[in-house]
């Protein structure tokens, strides 16, 4: 199995389309955003082109109402990944969702169940305080935790929280416990840009994908949604719902799409950096130059495992 994980807008898709192809392996997204159907202008999914060329899986997986977490992510990867492996194909597992690439790699830990009167709780007080006061909480008790979750994702956000709660330790403290399960990856890699670079692409990305996330979300909302489900959690998804309810003009929902997103760049750039042990790839390199490392590393893991 191979591993391709990298901050968002640093090229994992079209890197693992290339190595797809190059090896005929097939692709499982590690992308919290992308498991969800219609939601697809605000995710960066693939394109129906690349998933022609290229088998990929959990994609399209779950309607916005659900709540999809790494326990359910890792469960269906790890299927995937058998069914891949019998057909005497390469797994290539390729995203940016840290704590599922973490739960399919070393494991779950076994974690208290949802408990519905405190998760009402604490709904309410980010209710009435605002997704960025209760994630400001979460930062103060458990900093790794919430290095890995984005403020806006509310539903991780109240988890770990509750987690804490109800068993008073960090939910950062259950993931490095007890973890049961993990799959081995022979070769794991890490595209790795500069807070410059990562800047240019992700306003260009972010521009360019407004429009029609924008034309989405008002297609889907209220029609369809009333925009409180898990999926509209996404980055750009909350500022556009704003956008479209009169809350703010769409060029202050740009602005705060693209700032939203350099600050999960970051702490993506740094979790992998810390959490992840993988060779670095140059994210500013050539197309063709990252897929000769990319294959040359391949070819050293094989031989390594061969040995």
């Amino acid at each position: 199995m191979i591993v391709l994980a990298g901050p968002t807008a640093s090229g994992k898709t079209d890197l693992a389309i290339s190595i797809a192809l190059a090896l005929g392996a097939e692709v499982v997204s590690a992308d919290s955003r992308q498991v969800y159907r219609r939601l697809d202008a605000g995710t960066a999914k693939p394109s129906a082109e690349q998933r022609a060329r290229v088998r990929h899986w959990l994609l399209d997986c779950a309607e916005p109402s659900e709540t999809f977490d790494a326990a359910r992510w890792a469960k269906e990867a790890a299927a995937a990944i058998a069914d891949i492996r019998a057909r005497g194909k390469t797994p290539l597992v390729c995203g940016g969702t840290g704590l599922y690439l973490r739960a399919l790699l070393d494991g779950l830990s076994p974690l208290p169940p949802r408990d519905e009167a405190v998760r009402a709780r604490l709904a309410a007080e980010a209710e009435k305080l605002g997704r960025e006061a209760l994630h400001a909480r979460l930062a103060k008790s458990d900093p790794e935790a919430a290095a890995g979750i984005p403020p806006a994702n509310l539903q991780r956000v109240l988890r770990a929280l509750e987690v804490l709660e109800l068993t008073g330790k960090p939910i950062s403290a259950h993931w490095r416990e007890g973890r049961e399960g993990g799959v081995r990856a022979a070769l794991t890699l890490r595209l790795e840009l500069s807070p410059e670079l990562s800047r240019e692409r992700i306003e260009a990305r972010a521009k360019g994908m407004w429009p029609g996330l924008m034309a989405e979300v008002k297609a889907l909302v209220p029609a369809e949604f009333s925009g409180l489900e898990p999926g509209f959690t996404s980055l750009g998804y909350r500022e556009a719902l704003a956008c479209a309810r009169g809350e703010m003009s769409p060029d202050e929902g740009l602005d705060k799409l693209i700032s939203g997103t350099l600050a999960y760049a970051k702490r993506q750039r740094t979790w992998f950096r810390n959490q992840l042990d993988a060779e670095a790839l140059d994210a500013s390199a050539a197309p063709a130059a990252q897929l000769a490392r990319a294959l040359a590393l391949w070819e050293e893991a094989r031989e390594k495992a061969a040995a």
